[in-house]
């Protein structure tokens, strides 16, 4: 299984990330954490397994909220995502989505 982002991935993914705004203790590597994110994604292990090359647990874990709140995360994935379609990787015809994941709300028209 391949673990860590290439540098082509990465070359894509660092400009759409969020610059630090903290002052303070040194900032852990953005791409390090997402490798941990993704690790933990892929393996489906928690958090606390993370293996420490990619930084603290917690840390990744925050990194991830933050990304997720600030609309990163989505960033991310389309820019992933719209690079697999480029090189003609993503099979469309086999796509689907699961609606469980997927709230309704009530009185919404159907």
């Amino acid at each position: 299984m391949k673990e860590e982002l290439t540098d082509a991935q990465w070359a894509l993914l660092a400009p759409i990330l969020p610059s630090p705004k903290r002052r303070g203790r040194k900032r852990v590597d953005d791409r390090a954490i997402l490798n941990g994110i993704l690790f933990v994604l892929r393996a489906g292990c928690r958090w606390k397994d993370i293996p420490r090359r990619y930084g603290a647990p917690t840390t990744c874990w925050r990194r991830l909220a933050e990304w997720e709140a600030d609309g990163t995360w989505e960033r991310v994935w389309r820019t992933l995502l719209g690079t697999l379609d480029v090189q003609g990787k993503v099979e469309w015809a086999q796509a689907f989505l699961d609606g469980s994941f997927v709230p309704a709300k009530r009185g919404a028209p159907r």
